[in-house]
């Protein structure tokens, strides 16, 4: 059953249960699948608890202010408010808070008992199995982007088209590969990256083929998302300060030639780009590439995630890795909490690399000690971290800098939060003027001078 026939048939909509899944910290998991489908799980839980998502609804849908929520959760006025700014977008200026503001949620957040909820979930997934971890503001922001392609209706009763084309934009190494294979997986189209190859006049088997041939036979084939890399500079704006190559600017007259085929032939395509501030505005003109989607660097609760998804992809229980994560308790969540605190604007990429650092290290000490119930101690932890952050250089905060400015610009009300939290992670680094290599972090120096 899908996501819209379960919050048809309960008379709830499905942002409303969206919302609820968010505010409730569920995993996506066992809720629904990629393609909407409802879990199982989900669904017993959804028809046994009908009458409180109807009133989760009900207040979602109600403006109230902090003072009014704190009376109907029984809960102090300035926790309330806290709260609400660490963990809501959409403050009204006179005081009142949005309907996305949810009185259940906040009082959840404030230890409130809703384990009638989590009794559904007993089994967690397993990070391993996970289909993706966190982001799950992104995923339903996605989700309703493509909603004309999941929902004919939408078309019908609203006049809402599908997309042509979308570009996913975000610093270096945060997963925007990784959004457009699941953007393609949401809609049941093949993924199909165009190589840059693909871009220039070549010879197939002895016959000339060129981008715009390229083009032509995928129009053909229908149902394929198109993924470009490097989108900002193949696409940039035409002007003297910009040296634009020849094969790009036959690329933009090609795909503008086309764009407005795409839809009708089924096809959508999918930029990746680090900054849209200099993409040609005739590409991001309606009905063109006009739907962008930011992808953050992960937040301190996401990296810690990702730290021990990475430190146990692969293990079996009776390796000695997983033998000495566990004696270091080093296989939950919490142990990486500190660690993932200090990893400020860290990409995703730079948190395989602590993960790949650590395990070596690990290794390591293990085949001089032969001992299983080694202590992971800090300077474990510190050495694989100096590592990591040797790609966390200027050029990296500078470019998390202009995605932020991007992200304002184009985004601002759908992820106040997550601005607002990488806009203080990225202030952290100009406090202060650390050396190149040690960027970010705050080491002993009398170690460092023996070292």
């Amino acid at each position: 059953m899908k996501l819209t026939e379960l919050a048809h048939e309960l008379s709830i909509t499905p942002e409303a249960i969206k919302r609820f899944i968010q505010d409730f910290d569920l995993d996506l998991g066992e809720c629904i699948s990629t393609n909407f489908e409802v879990k199982d799980d989900f669904e017993k839980f959804a028809r046994e608890n009908s009458d409180f998502l109807r009133q989760y609804e009900k207040d979602l849908d109600e403006n109230k202010s902090a003072k009014e929520i704190a009376e109907t959760i029984k809960q102090p006025q300035e926790k309330v408010e806290k709260v609400i700014k660490e963990n809501q977008n959409n403050i009204f200026d006179n005081g009142f808070f949005r309907s996305s503001v949810s009185s259940f949620g906040v009082d959840q957040k404030l230890g409130g008992n809703y384990q009638f909820v989590y009794n559904y979930f007993g089994n967690k997934t397993s990070l391993q199995k996970r289909d993706f971890i966190g982001y799950r503001d992104l995923f339903f922001y996605i989700s309703g982007v493509l909603e004309p392609f999941l929902n004919p209706q939408q078309i019908k009763d609203w006049g809402i088209h599908k997309p042509a084309g979308i570009i996913l934009y975000g610093p270096p190494g945060s997963g925007k590969i990784f959004w457009a294979h699941k953007i393609a997986e949401i809609i049941s189209y093949e993924f199909k990256e165009i190589k840059k190859h693909y871009l220039s006049t070549s010879f197939v088997d002895g016959t000339q083929t060129s981008f715009n041939d390229f083009l032509l036979t995928i129009l053909k084939n229908g149902k394929t998302a198109l993924f470009l890399e490097d989108f900002d500079e193949i696409m940039m704006d035409r002007n003297p300060e910009n040296s634009i190559a020849a094969c790009n600017l036959e690329t933009q007259e090609v795909i503008l030639h086309h764009i407005s085929r795409f839809t009708s032939e089924n096809i959508l395509m999918l930029g990746s780009a680090n900054s849209v501030s200099e993409i040609d505005e005739e590409i991001l003109a309606p009905g063109r590439f006009d739907v962008l989607v930011p992808v953050f660097p992960p937040n301190a609760a996401e990296r810690a995630e990702i730290i021990l998804y990475s430190m146990l992809k692969g293990l079996e229980e009776d390796s000695l890795l997983y033998k000495i994560l566990k004696h270091n308790k080093a296989d939950k969540i919490p142990f990486w909490h500190t660690v993932s605190g200090r990893m400020k604007t860290f990409s995703n990429t730079m948190i395989i690399d602590f993960s790949q650092s650590l395990k070596k290290r690990i290794k390591n000490l293990y085949q001089k000690t032969r001992n299983e119930k080694l202590i992971i101690d800090q300077n474990l932890i510190n050495s694989a971290l100096r590592e990591a952050a040797a790609k966390l250089t200027p050029e990296y905060l500078d470019q998390v800098a202009q995605f932020l400015n991007d992200a304002v610009i184009n985004n601002l009300e759908d992820f106040q939060s997550r601005i607002k939290a990488l806009k203080s992670e990225l202030e952290s680094y100009k406090a202060v003027e650390p050396p190149r290599r040690a960027i970010g972090f705050q080491h002993n120096e009398g170690e460092d001078k023996k070292g």
